[in-house]
């Protein structure tokens, strides 16, 4: 009989996060401990073939081996871009004079104080 190891699967909303412990056989992967969660149970828009996966907010492949205690985190997909959105916000910031229009820093402001 093959050793157990126990694993966690975990997968958020914002208003909804599902944390589910279970014990796998040593050798397992990420895919397999996905399916034997039963956590597309709770969220039906999971695709465990496609899914994004971390183990403790590093990045992981689908096929990797797991050990004993590890966290399997799948990710939900982007719905923007981060870096367009911090492109827009510098742009707005700077057409509102909170930042300054060359350097993209805050503007200098002038010393009344004598």
């Amino acid at each position: 009989m093959a050793e157990k190891i126990k694993v966690e699967v975990v997968y958020g909303l914002p208003d909804n996060q599902v944390l589910l412990a279970l014990e796998v056989e040593q050798g397992c992967d990420i895919l397999s401990a996905i399916k034997q969660s039963g956590i597309v149970l709770h969220f039906p828009e999971i695709d465990p073939e496609n899914a994004t996966v971390g183990i403790f907010s590093r990045m992981a492949k689908l096929d990797q081996e797991l050990r004993d205690g590890d966290r399997i985190e799948i990710y939900r997909p982007l719905i923007a871009d981060p870096k367009e959105l911090r492109k827009i916000r510098a742009e707005r910031a700077k057409a509102e004079g909170r930042a300054s229009k060359v350097t993209g820093g805050r503007p200098k402001t002038k010393n009344t104080a004598s």
